[in-house]
């Protein structure tokens, strides 16, 4: 799932029938069950924190083994066009919500899938629709060019919205490669919320490959502008006096442009988070402030050893990344993430990096900067 396919990620494969008829040993026809697809992703960290607010508060150099996710995938077709995904999040509790501080298992997915336009051609139009947890417009797409088990995409760090959420979606997979439009209809508060108003959240994203057909570097060239719109009720909802009825306002948009190679993968994102800020004890002092929060990113993945002429894949990489967030662009205050490293690939399914990230606040805004070095690995089944 951190590394997916286009294909499989989101239009995935066609659900076959499951009532076909097979012969057994005696003759009879006894109907043939459909077939379990299970995979899954573990990855997980050593991690050293250096700076002085950490050594600050731990009395020393804090370090600690850690796994960040257990992922497993369960899909199986459940009749004529229709298909079923479950994927379970697996993760350690925080201990911040209660007592309990090992280990958690969430729903990620959980979606029914109808393949409304199917295509025998894989550069043929096609087209589904989804019911449950499903993806989110953006996160999904980007962890196809940027590795999850590194760090999560910069509109999640940043809170942009949840990875998945409860709601319907539907996606046209475009002919010729030229990519794919995907929306959804959702509750807003991602998978790990319940919803909690009447509010609805709508967006939509468009993939562009306009090179797609051709040879070279360049066919794998995407880009994705996108929108989030939603609204949330305010603190005052139910007040018995005087109920504010009216949603707040919050909005999210950007463009997002890739090119994904395996000697060379570059990203690079500008993207705006408009929120509507709610402050006030009651509904006689509340005031309402039109918040935007800006943030650009680029990243770059590359593995040098094949660039020569002729020369094969190479399991040695290095990987850039940089971020820069203003969570209020008319006050002073940014956020700066600088991630660099080294990685390698023993084999298809396996991966090793050795990193630095460091989170630092600039230009008056307030906190501490963070620095950890990281020996991050990954494992697909």
């Amino acid at each position: 799932m951190a590394l997916p396919a286009l294909a499989e990620s989101q239009v995935g494969t066609s659900a076959h029938p499951d009532s076909a008829a097979a012969p057994d040993s005696s003759g009879r026809t006894e109907p043939v069950k459909p077939k379990l697809d299970f995979s899954g992703l573990v990855f997980g960290s050593y991690q050293l924190s250096t700076d002085d607010a950490s050594r600050d508060a731990a009395g020393g150099t804090p370090n600690k083994f850690d796994i960040g996710r257990v992922y497993l995938n369960f899909r199986m077709p459940a009749g004529d066009r229709f298909g079923v995904r479950v994927t379970t999040d697996i993760k350690q509790q925080d201990g911040s919500g209660g007592a309990y501080d090992g280990w958690i298992v969430r729903v990620k997915y959980a979606y029914l899938q109808y393949d409304v336009v199917e295509s025998a051609d894989p550069n043929g139009l096609a087209a589904l629709a989804r019911v449950g947890m499903l993806h989110n417009v953006l996160i999904d797409h980007q962890q196809e060019f940027w590795p999850r088990y590194i760090g999560k995409v910069a509109t999640e760090t940043y809170d942009f919205f949840a990875s998945s959420d409860l709601g319907v979606a539907a996606q046209i997979r475009l002919p010729n490669r030229w990519g794919e439009a995907y929306a959804t209809l959702v509750n807003g508060g991602g998978y790990e919320h319940p919803e909690s108003d009447r509010f609805k959240d709508v967006a939509a994203r468009v993939s562009l490959t306009p090179l797609g057909s051709h040879d070279g570097w360049l066919r794998s060239f995407t880009i994705s502008p996108w929108f989030y719109s939603g609204r949330s009720a305010s603190r005052f909802a139910s007040d018995p006096a005087a109920p504010i009825t009216a949603g707040l306002d919050r909005a999210r948009y950007g463009v997002f442009a890739g090119v994904r190679d395996h000697a060379l993968t570059l990203g690079a994102e500008w993207a705006r988070k408009v929120d509507d800020v709610e402050s006030g004890s009651t509904p006689l002092d509340r005031s309402v402030v039109h918040q935007v929060g800006e943030l650009y990113s680029a990243f770059a993945i590359a593995r040098p050893l094949e660039w020569r002429s002729g020369a094969g894949p190479s399991p040695f990489g290095v990987l850039f990344r940089w971020d820069q967030f203003a969570p209020d662009r008319d006050a002073d205050g940014k956020l700066r993430n600088f991630v660099g490293g080294v990685f390698i690939e023993p084999t298809g399914n396996t991966a090793l990096a050795l990193d630095y990230q460091r989170v630092e606040p600039v230009d008056g805004l307030g906190g501490a900067a963070s620095e950890r070095w990281y020996v991050h690995w990954q494992v697909t089944f």
